[in-house]
C-alpha cells in the first residue's frame, strides 16, 4: 500500500489522509468494519489489493484500491474489477473515489463504466476528490 501510494503523497503532499501514511493500527481496525480485502495476484506475486465495504445488500464502495507501480497499465485492474463483481453478484451499486487530477486513473474507472456523482471534494490547491458510482444490472 505505502509503495502504491507514495508517488501520489510526493506529488500532493496530502499527509493526512493518503492511505501511504496509513497506520497499521488504522488498518487493523478497518478489519473490524463489514469490510473484506482481497489480495491482487499476478504471476503468484502480490501486486496490490482492494478493500470492499459493506454499504447496503445491494450496494458496496472500494476503498482503497491499488497496485504497485510496476504493475500498472497491465490491464490488472480491470481483470480484477470483473473479477469483483463475479464475487458479488447481487451489488447493484458500486462506489469509489480518486483524485480527479489524476486523469489515468478516472479514465480507467470511466472505461469500467463508472460515472462521476457530481460530488467533488476540494482537498487543497492541488487536490481535489472526485466521486464515482457504478450501477449494475441484475438478471433474473
Amino acid at each position: 500500500q505505502v509503495s502504491a501510494f507514495m508517488p501520489l503523497l510526493r506529488k500532493y503532499k496530502d499527509y493526512d489522509s493518503s492511505p501511504a501514511c496509513e497506520t497499521q493500527e488504522r488498518i487493523t481496525e478497518k478489519f473490524g468494519e463489514p469490510t473484506t480485502y482481497f489480495l491482487i495476484l499476478c504471476d503468484d506475486k502480490r501486486v496490490g489489493a482492494l478493500r470492499v465495504v459493506r454499504i447496503d445488500e445491494a450496494s458496496c464502495r472500494i476503498a482503497p484500491v491499488f497496485i504497485i507501480p510496476q504493475y500498472q497499465k497491465k490491464g490488472i485492474a480491470q481483470k480484477v474489477f470483473a473479477l469483483l463483481e463475479q464475487e458479488y453478484p447481487n451489488v447493484m451499486l458500486w462506489k469509489l473515489d480518486t483524485i480527479l487530477q489524476e486523469k489515468g486513473n478516472c479514465h480507467l474507472y470511466e472505461k469500467l463504466g463508472y460515472h462521476q456523482t457530481g460530488k467533488i471534494y476540494h482537498k487543497n490547491d492541488v487536490l481535489d476528490i472526485v466521486y464515482y458510482e457504478r450501477c449494475v444490472k441484475i438478471n433474473f
